[in-house]
């Protein structure tokens, strides 16, 4: 019987955890060395770095293809889970192996022969590779369940925050979160598009490697990303993240309300508000005033008043609706309340803050209730999903929508433990300010 011609096949998937597995370059200087030793002619190499876990391998593939146009190869190989992690690509190899189609198996760490006996243990290999695989699939999973329950961020930190090793979670980055920030308070005034608020990023250093603006593309999946409200999606499922948020759940949605209004046509032309209109005339010639807007560079919009002349020649010129509000302002510090109606005021301040203080403990807890109630609807939700009794597209959604609801729930608590009867005190302080003009 003529001694049959091998082809070598040498594999390294990208996906291997194992760093004890050989490279290719390693693999193919041992097969060559052995093949030498052991006086094997090879007829071709095969290589390729792609995972056995599926079948689909190109080189695999045509490493098959040739033999099954051929009879009696052999093929070597560093050890069978070379060759394959799946029952599909391990059915192909025994299946050749049965019609003679194969001839030989030689493996430097592995021994077969083309018996009932070399047969069993050629299969109890792959079964080996194969349960190697599912279970490192699935110790996998269980460990990026784990950590989604403790509300870790799995991957590299999105832009606006940094990874931090010691809490294995993220956090805000110092400086680039507040970018985030104003990015999104800039975008909440209506005033910009996608364009003019990439443009607006590009002068305060935010751009791309070749220093231009960065892509419309970008400045969506920055304005839609739901990390920014503490959550961690992983897919396509959200899940209550252990980081702090950069943004409140009240500016995230004022962006996504644009972003929808700015996705649906334009019905109708542009209104824009000029609060002043109508409660002033010119100082010199008493002529209405009116206004009207320009258009900035990056998009901004900037508001001017000025007189309409309509009662002969005036010298007066336009000014900037911020240089109004200033000068009304200054204007309505000047008056002064009499003593009376001063302490009348202040008495009813006083009112106001033991009525606020009462209805202040009733907000918390109402605020509380919610937030129970929401985290209860989440475990329903999450168990009528395990058990089946809700399909996943209707799951999704409706947990995303909990998840935002509970954080803008937290925020409200927060912003109110911060502000309480703050606008009460700029009124008392008002209310003496005026008694002293």
């Amino acid at each position: 019987m003529l001694k049959p011609k091998y082809f070598l096949y040498a594999r390294k998937s990208t996906e291997d955890d194992d760093h004890q597995i050989m490279s290719i370059e390693a693999q193919l200087f041992e097969l060559r060395e052995y093949a030498r030793r052991e006086n094997v002619e090879i007829l071709a190499e095969f290589t390729e770095a792609k995972s056995a876990k599926k079948p689909g391998r190109e080189m695999f593939a045509s490493m098959i293809t040739e033999i099954e146009k051929m009879d009696g190869v052999g093929i070597l190989a560093w050890h069978p889970d070379r060759l394959a992690r799946n029952s599909v690509d391990g059915g192909k190899i025994i299946y050749l192996v049965d019609t003679q189609k194969i001839v030989s198996l030689r493996f430097p760490t592995f021994w077969f022969e083309p018996t009932p006996q070399g047969l069993f243990m050629l299969q109890v290999a792959f079964g080996q590779s194969k349960y190697y695989s599912d279970n490192l699939v699935e110790n996998i999973n269980r460990g990026i369940r784990q950590k989604l329950r403790r509300g870790e961020w799995l991957t590299k930190a999105p832009f606006g925050y940094i990874n931090n090793q010691k809490t294995r979670t993220i956090e805000p980055h110092p400086t680039l979160s507040k970018v985030i920030v104003r990015a999104f308070e800039e975008f909440a005034t209506g005033k910009h598009t996608l364009k003019s608020l990439a443009e607006f990023l590009a002068e305060l250093g935010l751009e791309t490697k070749n220093r231009t603006p960065l892509a419309k593309a970008s400045i969506s999946r920055m304005l839609t990303n739901q990390a920014y409200l503490g959550l961690v999606k992983h897919k396509g499922e959200y899940h209550e993240g252990r980081f702090e948020p950069i943004l409140s759940a009240t500016l995230f949605e004022a962006v996504q309300e644009i972003l929808r209004r700015k996705a649906k046509p334009r019905k109708s032309k542009q209104r824009h508000d000029f609060p002043f209109t109508g409660l002033m005339t010119c100082g010199e010639c008493g002529s209405a005033i009116t206004a009207q807007f320009s258009r900035g560079k990056c998009g901004g919009i900037y508001r001017y008043y000025r007189c309409t002349k309509k009662k002969g020649v005036c010298s007066q010129k336009y000014i900037q609706e911020k240089d109004l509000a200033a000068q009304i302002k200054t204007r309505l510090q000047s008056v002064a309340i009499c003593d009376e109606w001063t302490d009348k005021m202040l008495k009813q301040v006083d009112d106001w803050e033991k009525e606020n203080n009462h209805s202040s403990q009733k907000f918390v807890q109402n605020l509380k209730n919610k937030m129970t109630e929401t985290q209860e609807k989440l475990d329903k939700l999450v168990s009528a999903y395990i058990d089946g009794d809700i399909p996943k597209e209707n799951y999704l959604p409706k947990k995303e929508e909990l998840l935002k609801q509970k954080v803008s729930l937290a925020n409200d608590l927060e912003d109110f433990g911060q502000t309480g009867k703050n606008w009460l005190q700029p009124l008392r302080a008002w209310i003496l300010d005026t008694k002293k003009a």
